[in-house]
């Protein structure tokens, strides 16, 4: 991380999503380069993610693809642990594209030059109260953290107001998992990941422990499935085509209202946290599906006023947005105020320091 403000810089974020990696290129904030590449693809050639990176070069720093985070990591003093938290897979499972390509990818990029940090989730976060953390991993992916970042960011641009007056609800609707982030004061203070929140399109949500029980072995592809994919038993359905599809078969939606519902019971328990947002700010692919959108704007308005993360890339998701800021300002750019009031330099710990239903850390990590 540079020591002084360097002004302009050129780095890139990526984000490791679901469906696709996105990489986005900033040159002292303005948008140089822009790239999809679907997850897919990642993991059957994951020297593509070096090779992409090497397309955007010159570069003074990427923020890598973090998984579920790390506190921080460069990539010279990144080890095999450091991965195995990001991807959290055991080597007995079986293999899922995001998460093989991730890991493997990773790898490749250690013998090179470039400057590459690993970015925190939420729960490595000073400014979230380690009482909410317990029991817990995901209250957001670094992936939704950087959603967080660009919300933030984009509020406070738009309204012309400080990031100390940014106190909002974020809700981060992915192609896989949703997320709700509280926002107090420009910090992030609260989260409910996508394998904790209500089922989304691809994953189910929390669990019934007693559910988790039965089940028995619990595979990393479980927590791919039981979502509205799974509830309707088409595989293939697409948020496109969710709304209309709501509209004229029953199972559909069934699915709809317990997607809707589950996001609703999330904004709402996050009042608890802020008791009065500013703004309910909605982010991620589905929100960007007009029957989706709207039909979330009619429920979460009575809470607070709707408004939509706008952004500024064209082709590349808000993660790898969110990502690309905080790549410049851990570079010293013009973000520097930003990344530092969120405390995301602060961050520390791991993803398994939290839980106390059993011994995970020990097991996975050896006694520390």
């Amino acid at each position: 991380m540079a020591d002084g403000v360097i002004g302009l810089v050129r780095v890139v974020g990526v984000d490791p999503g679901t469906k696709s990696f996105d990489f986005c290129g900033l040159e002292d904030l303005n948008i140089f380069y822009e790239k999809s590449i679907p997850s897919e693809a990642v993991a059957k050639r994951p020297e593509i993610l070096l090779e992409t990176l090497k397309e955007a070069e010159p570069l003074d720093l990427i923020a890598g693809p973090s998984g579920y985070g790390l506190p921080l990591v460069s990539l010279d003093d990144l080890t095999e642990e450091h991965i195995f938290l990001m991807v959290l897979h055991k080597k007995e499972d079986e293999k899922i594209p995001v998460l093989t390509g991730l890991a493997e990818a990773v790898r490749r990029l250690k013998n090179s030059p470039l400057k590459v940090y690993f970015l925190p989730g939420v729960i490595h976060l000073p400014t979230v109260p380690e009482y909410r953390k317990f029991n817990t991993v995901d209250m957001g992916t670094a992936d939704k953290l950087c959603c967080a970042v660009l919300a933030i960011h984009d509020y406070s641009s738009r309204y012309k107001v400080p990031y100390e007056e940014c106190t909002f609800i974020l809700v981060e609707v992915g192609f896989g998992y949703n997320a709700i982030i509280a926002i107090e004061s420009g910090k992030v203070v609260d989260g409910i990941g996508g394998t904790r929140a209500g089922p989304g399109f691809l994953t189910s949500g929390a669990w019934d422990g007693e559910v988790a029980y039965l089940v028995g072995n619990i595979s990393k592809a479980d927590l791919f499935r039981g979502g509205v994919r799974s509830i309707v038993g088409d595989e293939l359905l697409m948020p496109e085509e969710f709304p209309e599809k709501a509209k004229k078969d029953r199972r559909i939606a069934l699915a709809w209202e317990a997607f809707m519902e589950g996001i609703e019971k999330c904004v709402w328990s996050m009042k608890t946290i802020i008791r009065k947002p500013q703004a309910i700010m909605l982010s991620g692919r589905l929100s960007r599906v007009p029957g989706i959108y709207e039909e979330l704007e009619k429920r979460l308005s009575v809470i607070a006023p709707v408004d939509k993360v706008q952004g500024f890339a064209k082709i590349v998701k808000e993660a790898a947005q969110g990502a690309a800021l905080i790549a410049d300002g851990l570079a010293g750019g013009r973000m520097r105020e930003l990344v530092e009031h969120m405390e995301i330099h602060r961050s520390c710990g791991t993803v398994l320091d939290y839980i106390y239903v059993s011994d995970i850390k020990e097991k996975y990590l050896g006694k520390r």
